[in-house]
């Protein structure tokens, strides 16, 4: 597991895909925080790695990047993590279109490549 704070490239990024699931690596994004913690088995380590850096749980969404994928392929929005009825999420997805935004937004600035 690794939380990106600064950039990675998209090389490093394919080397943690074919490590662990071959051709997707599964993360999560800290919206408020604009960080993003990536590579492990699940959605819910990485969520725990951010909530005991200090994240709060509310700005913390799952996703799947796809590093041979562009464009609306490379992100795939689907997560566990995501279930939140309290926020107005009732799937694992992202249902709000500004929050699905900050997260292209935050992938697009932290992934190089």
């Amino acid at each position: 597991m690794k939380t990106i704070t600064e950039t990675i490239t998209l090389v490093e990024l394919k080397k943690m895909a074919a490590n662990m699931f071959w051709n997707f690596v599964k993360a999560v994004v800290d919206i408020d925080k604009k960080l993003i913690a990536v590579d492990a088995e699940l959605h819910s380590d990485l969520e725990s790695l951010l909530l005991e850096s200090g994240s709060k749980q509310k700005n913390l969404w799952g996703i799947n990047l796809y590093p041979e994928m562009r464009g609306d392929d490379f992100i795939e929005f689907d997560s566990m993590i995501n279930l939140r009825p309290s926020q107005g999420n009732r799937s694992r997805g992202v249902e709000d279109g500004e929050t699905r935004r900050k997260i292209v937004e935050i992938v697009a600035k932290r992934i190089q490549g």
